[in-house]
């Protein structure tokens, strides 16, 4: 996707970027290995949407009873859902999953299936947050509005003293507010600042889409089980209120380490409106990895724990992230460039609860 605004980056460093660029070339090449999924991401692809619709179909089939079991199986829901969050929709919406572009739409609407938008999702994170990573009023990631302060350069308000405890009450809210609010607000915004025009979006098309898939989602998940189940209306939206909790605190605490995190950079554009270093090693600044010893833990979060990697080549399959990992940290000291990590996802957090805390202080 086309960058969607007149920011511009540095071009110093350039000798790192072709390097690394024809180092991971290099291995691919010398290896004989496709970019794309292997046989190991379509048996996760199989996990996470089985996780997901086995236990709905087992409830919608009353195959499920009692309050224990229907527990039980919201849980494994919300693990499903996140689950085809971190490791399916987003290697595809980053036409990671595979070569052919199809298939990369095709799953990438699975977004749409677990009651989000892909559209709005590709222009919030593929072309706002990957282009400009940690800049103020660039990056939507870092600009949550009101409760939140997760960049030096957002306005201080006095609620956000506390924002190191309710922080992570607020991150289950993430795939609710998507499913209700976000997603309209965000297809309006990008329409009206011109942002999908530049993508060669149809806005009537996109507004079609997101709401048939609404409706499609709003109708199995909530209508389909009120009339084939004897759950109250009331009892069937508590487990989808419970199951999107769950799943948006695991997305949100996944995805906000590995960018707001002690130790990262907020860098912002000159008066000339650019950014003081080049694209590659804007995202060695702004970006750390976490717990990357952990394969299990890889393996479930879809790779993003190996951040610098999905940041610098968010086209190769996240499947792929830890053997060109050491090549992206021997490129970078070999450069005199950090490559920030943390040893475990526990020590990230912490480091992301630290910073929550500064930026909730008052500025001086």
């Amino acid at each position: 996707m086309q960058q969607p605004k007149s920011l511009t980056f540095a071009t110093s460093n350039r000798d790192f970027s072709v390097t690394l660029n024809k180092r991971v070339n290099e291995y691919f090449k010398n290896h004989n290995i496709n970019r794309h999924a292997n046989g190991e991401m379509v048996v996760k692809t199989v996990v996470m949407f089985a996780a997901y619709f086995v236990p709905y179909s087992l409830i919608l089939a009353n195959v499920v009873t009692g309050n224990l079991a229907m527990l039980a199986s919201v849980i494994v829901m919300s693990l499903g859902l996140a689950g085809i969050g971190l490791s399916v929709m987003h290697d595809a919406n980053h036409g990671a999953y595979a070569k052919e572009k199809w298939i990369n739409v095709l799953i990438g609407y699975s977004l749409n299936l677990i009651g989000a938008n892909a559209f709005n999702w590709k222009m919030q994170h593929n072309v706002l947050h990957h282009t400009y990573t940690n800049v103020h009023e660039e990056d939507e990631d870092i600009s949550p509005r009101g409760a939140l302060r997760m960049t030096p350069h957002t306005a201080w308000k006095k609620v956000h003293k506390y924002q190191f405890i309710y922080a992570w009450f607020l991150y289950g809210l993430m795939t609710i507010v998507w499913l209700f609010f976000k997603d309209y607000v965000r297809i309006v915004r990008y329409h009206q600042t011109g942002l999908a025009k530049k993508q060669n979006a149809n806005i009537t098309t996109e507004w079609i889409i997101l709401i048939f898939s609404k409706l499609l989602y709003i109708t199995y998940i909530f209508v389909l089980p009120v009339l084939f189940t004897p759950l109250l209306w009331w009892q069937i939206i508590i487990g989808i209120v419970l199951m999107h909790y769950i799943a948006g605190f695991i997305l949100a605490i996944i995805f906000q380490p590995a960018h707001v995190i002690e130790g990262t950079e907020f860098p912002l554009p000159d008066d000339a409106n650019m950014l003081e270093n080049n694209w590659a090693v804007h995202q060695l600044l702004t970006t750390t990895n976490f717990g990357n010893k952990s394969r299990w833990f890889s393996w479930y979060v879809g790779g993003l724990n190996f951040q610098i990697e999905h940041h610098l080549f968010p086209s190769i399959c996240h499947v792929h992230y830890r053997k060109i990992s050491g090549i992206v940290k021997e490129t970078a000291t070999e450069f005199g460039l950090p490559y920030k990590s943390t040893r475990t996802f526990f020590q990230a957090l912490v480091l992301h609860g630290r910073l929550l805390k500064q930026l909730g202080a008052r500025p001086v």
